[in-house]
């Protein structure tokens, strides 16, 4: 690759980062909110969990689909049509008066994030230079310290002005689309230009050989699903109840709360951006290892800790666990080459899932056994980690040649 089309790369990249960075920072948005519209609304913690549970099943269902069709027909302006479902669903979200309006402006949020996952994701596969692991983390880094903002930018501009000053943030949205139409500019040319250079029929075969679904494949693949299970089960109890937690037992402000779940929020984003380029140096499998099994003592003992160790525990927490999404998803990608889309989507998609139903079962806990029994059960998710011992040792591409 030339240096001018490289640094003409890079900064795609960079700009997807930053458009992860608006998308997430709006998605992330909803739920900052949750303990304002609790009050307003008069909700309880089961409802809480069903706002939570549509907003992510509409945030995942569709993305494997999305995914799947994107990888045989790409669509290159995705991105800004996904970032105005999004944008439809917060401007409605400032005006909910009741609970089935809030529940209609999340699951357009969610289809937003669904529609522009999968393809943003096979654009930082396109736009990596061959540093996989290093454009994911790129990518999911502008993601995660968005959605570490989400909650900041609520405690500053909403909890105290009110639930009508979510609409202002329509503007993030109309920004972002336009930095999108750039990406989405810039994409449709670089399909024409595959299509012009399209490879030769043999390494058209090869390719093709590499995206089978062997017996080792599929096994493998389960393996990072059942990663990606454990790990958002226990991030889902932080993400959706972490400031409950903190207001009921520490008897903080919900603005103090929202503070404390940006500083969660901002270690996750930094752990994430350390996950990829160390999984392309040392081997991913030992990443996702030390990841999520790595966070299970501190996920134990924070039940037990004051205020400030719940603080530390959780940056701790939050860096350790974050860093293992990057490496998961590109080993993944590289099990299947040719079906970056439908991995973005699946992975993304069960990550949504998987938060929003396992929010609707601690919200339910929440209500039967109270706020703090739901760090004494999730804290256990983590040793599921274990079982990342039974990944191969060589790189998932090379599965396809034993």
């Amino acid at each position: 690759m030339k240096g001018k089309e490289k640094g003409s790369v890079f900064s795609i990249l960079i700009l997807l980062g930053v458009s992860h960075m608006f998308n997430d920072t709006l998605q992330n948005l909803v739920q900052a909110v949750y303990p304002m519209i609790k009050e307003s609304l008069a909700l309880n913690f089961s409802q809480i969990g069903i706002i939570t549970l549509v907003y992510q099943m509409a945030a995942s269902i569709f993305q494997p689909i999305i995914g799947a069709y994107t990888d045989r027909k790409p669509q290159p302006y995705s991105l800004p049509i996904g970032m105005t479902f999004t944008m439809i669903g917060i401007f409605s979200l400032a005006f909910a008066s009741e609970f089935t309006h809030v529940l209609f402006s999340v699951f357009f949020c969610g289809i937003g994030s669904s529609i522009f996952h999968p393809e943003a994701s096979r654009l930082a596969h396109m736009a990596s230079g061959g540093k996989r692991g290093l454009a994911q983390s790129i990518f999911q880094v502008g993601g995660n310290f968005g959605g570490s903002l989400g909650p900041l930018l609520a405690a500053l501009f909403i909890a105290p002005y009110g639930q009508q000053n979510i609409a202002w943030f329509s503007i993030i949205s109309l920004v972002s689309i336009g930095v999108m139409l750039y990406i989405s500019k810039w994409y449709k040319h670089r399909l024409l230009y595959i299509k012009a250079n399209a490879l030769p029929k043999e390494e058209s075969k090869v390719e093709k050989r590499g995206g089978v679904l062997t017996k080792k494949v599929v096994f493998t693949l389960s393996i990072l699903l059942l990663l990606i299970f454990s790990k958002y089960v226990y991030m889902s109890s932080l993400t959706s109840f972490y400031t409950f937690y903190l207001i009921e037992k520490f008897g903080v402000s919900i603005g103090q709360s929202q503070v404390y779940l940006f500083i969660f929020l901002f270690a996750v984003a930094a752990g994430t951006f350390l996950g990829g380029p160390i999984g392309d140096r040392f081997g991913r499998k030992y990443v996702i290892w030390f990841s999520i099994l790595g966070a299970a003592p501190f996920a134990l003992i924070m039940p037990y800790a004051d205020l400030i160790w719940t603080c530390i525990l959780s940056v701790i927490i939050g860096l350790v666990l974050s860093s293992a999404f990057s490496a998961i998803l590109v080993y993944a990608q590289e099990l299947l080459p040719g079906k970056e889309g439908l991995i973005g989507g699946l992975f993304f998609g069960l990550a949504f899932g998987i938060a929003g139903i396992s929010s609707a079962i601690f919200g339910n806990m929440a209500d039967k056994h109270g706020i703090e029994y739901i760090y004494h059960i999730a804290a256990f998710m983590p040793l599921i980690g274990l079982i990342a011992g039974l990944l191969p040792n060589n790189k998932a591409t090379a599965i396809e040649k034993e």
